[in-house]
């Protein structure tokens, strides 16, 4: 058998054996999170700014205060069993495509499932917080600045792990330079800052988490455009890597969809956001980044403009940010909302997906 052809069915395979091990573990996940009660007593009461979050209050008293949060457990968890299941494979059998089956490699996939893994554990101890302590920042949990640092460290390690270890310092800048080709630009020194500017940008990008199903579909989009770009480089492991967060993702909206049986919750979020931005870097698409997950930029960047008009001009834009919960207060069904961010999110997926190829 053709490689080429093998990796196309082992990334496909995969991805099915993924979504096939969430859906199984997903009741069990689902019976424990209720049997714990984990989700918030009192729905948030206060915007980022410290003011009164009536509107997000009357949306969502009913839904934060009833549906568990963990659902992201359901994502991470099955692709490191995954992982392991198909490295101890290879280990046991002497036969090489069961072998070839093992996408843990140390160019490819070790820093992204570091990230996905340790931002994971983290967003699961906020979750915690959350639910059963009172914890330091507005809403609950952990401290914003235990979480902010460690983002930053992440990013930090794996700047780190790419200038120094791999020796990485150059972007690939699009369609400029030799067109359609594009150009690449040597940051030196200054690709560790930016991965770490990276990384924050994702981390913030989780405030798409909001409505059901909406996070899990729109993640969806942007881990399956990377996955295409991986392997157009060849990047085999890395493109499994993807699609098998991919399938997992699939499993998660079948229990997210309206109404949903739990939320992603920190523990989804903050993992697919510190691993998404490792392997932006990892495929050197990070100029595409924005593109790809362009309804993470229109989330934050809704956030980010409504605090600097009600900072300079004492007025907001929207009534409840990020946007989808301006579309809710404006009478918008949240499945609406929902499919509709979907069709967004592919769409320019598939753009930047484009873009990025060109080169």
């Amino acid at each position: 058998m053709p490689i080429f052809t093998y990796n196309v069915i082992k990334i496909l395979m995969l991805a099915a054996s993924s979504s096939i091990i969430a859906i199984l573990f997903a009741p069990l996940l689902i019976k424990f999170l209720y049997k714990i009660k984990f989700w918030k007593k009192n729905a948030r009461e206060k915007t980022i700014d410290g003011k009164t979050a009536s509107v997000f209050h009357i949306l969502h008293q009913k839904r934060e205060t009833t549906v568990p949060r963990g659902g992201g457990i359901l994502i991470w968890l099955s692709v490191l069993i995954l992982i392991i299941i198909c490295f101890l494979l290879g280990d046991i059998f002497d036969v090489w495509w069961i072998k070839e089956l093992n996408f843990l490699s140390k160019n490819e996939t070790w820093l992204p499932l570091f990230a996905l893994v340790v931002a994971s554990v983290l967003g699961l101890a906020d979750d915690t917080a959350v639910v059963f302590g009172k914890g330091k920042y507005i809403g609950g949990g952990l401290r914003f600045t235990t979480r902010l640092a460690t983002v930053i460290l992440i990013g930090l390690i794996g700047g780190l792990w790419f200038y120094f270890k791999l020796g990485w310092d150059v972007i690939h800048v699009p369609l400029l330079g030799t067109f359609p080709e594009g150009m690449d630009i040597s940051l030196g020194f200054l690709y560790i800052p930016l991965f770490v500017i990276v990384t924050l940008a994702c981390w913030s990008g989780g405030v798409v988490d909001g409505i059901d199903g909406l996070s899990g579909g729109i993640f969806g989009s942007i881990f399956g455009a990377f996955a295409i770009i991986a392997f157009s480089q060849g990047k085999y492991d890395l493109a499994t890597f993807c699609a098998v967060i991919l399938g997992a993702l699939f499993s998660f909206l079948w229990f997210n969809i309206p109404p949903a049986r739990f939320y992603m919750g920190e523990t989804g979020i903050l993992g697919l956001t510190s691993s998404l931005a490792v392997i932006s870097f990892l495929t050197d698409s990070v100029l595409v980044l924005p593109i790809i997950a362009g309804v993470l930029v229109i989330e934050v960047g809704s956030v980010i403009l409504q605090l600097l008009s009600k900072k300079f001009r004492h007025k907001k834009i929207w009534i409840s940010t990020p946007i989808h919960h301006h579309l809710e207060a404006k009478g918008w069904p949240p499945y609406l909302i929902t499919m509709r961010f979907w069709i967004i999110g592919v769409v320019f997926a598939i753009l930047g997906v484009a873009i990025r190829l060109m080169g």
